[in-house]
């Protein structure tokens, strides 16, 4: 009977590699699809517009304000504002290149509520770990008030930042480190569901991407434009790829299966 049984276990760690390693390349919009009218960087725009061509995630950037509150920007400084040390409202009184307000993550999470895309959450390196720590915690809050849990998933530079949404968020939620430093056995041990590293770090290291797939791990790669680049991570049966072109990705991604 125990010799049955492992020789179920077995069985059933065989098919789900199998069903990871076999699952089609995703398309995750870079700071959303804002490569298209109307829309702008970190934009709601641009989270409406990843929804609307359907790609599996959008990808936008979360920092602290100065008075604990969270915003939607990719630079730590932008138009003059930095966002660690500004107030919410001197941050989002930012205009945006579409006519848009900077975002609030309030906002952005009500719009996200009423789409289907994944969202694809970077926490930016923050002064002190403190502050990501605090950041993590109010994300988290945020995300589960607004009932986005299963569709929320998180990476970052950080480290911390890292080892804090793997220690607060709830048991399986995907947290993927991008920084690239780190080998897929330490990413396992630590609780990753997996690498978000640049392009060049497979390249160098492609045997990462199996070794990912044999420990049950999934790979995401950023930021990624170039049709060969494209063609080359699908050929490797990469689970992600993040890009400034979702529909070109799209095409090539359709092309493949066909």
């Amino acid at each position: 009977m125990k010799l049955k049984n492992i020789l179920l276990s077995f069985g059933l760690c065989i098919v789900s590699l199998s069903t990871i390693q076999a699952q089609k390349t995703q398309v995750i919009a870079h700071r959303g699809f804002w490569k298209t009218k109307g829309a702008a960087q970190n934009s709601i725009a641009s989270l409406v517009k990843a929804d609307s061509i359907h790609c599996y995630g959008s990808e936008f950037d979360v920092w602290l304000t100065a008075d604990d509150h969270l915003v939607v920007n990719h630079d730590g400084t932008f138009k003059g504002v930095k966002m660690e040390t500004s107030t919410e409202k001197e941050c989002t009184a930012i205009i945006l290149k579409n006519g848009e307000n900077l975002p609030s993550f309030k906002e952005y999470a009500k719009k996200a509520k009423r789409l289907k895309t994944h969202l694809i959450l970077e926490l930016k390196a923050h002064s002190t770990p403190e502050k990501e720590t605090k950041a993590v915690g109010k994300i988290l809050k945020k995300v589960k008030d607004a009932g986005l849990a299963a569709r929320t998933e998180y990476i970052s530079f950080s480290l911390h930042a890292v080892k804090e949404f793997i220690r607060l968020a709830p048991k399986g939620t995907p947290v993927y480190y991008l920084e690239g430093d780190l080998s897929p056995q330490e990413l396992k041990k630590m609780g990753c569901a997996g690498p978000d590293y640049h392009i060049n770090i497979y390249k160098k290291h492609p045997e990462w991407i199996s070794e990912c797939h044999m420990l049950g791990m999934r790979v995401n790669v950023w930021t990624v434009d170039s049709p060969s680049d494209m063609k080359w991570l699908i050929s490797q049966k990469v689970d992600f790829i993040t890009t400034n072109e979702p529909t070109l990705l799209q095409s090539i991604l359709k092309g493949d299966s066909n």
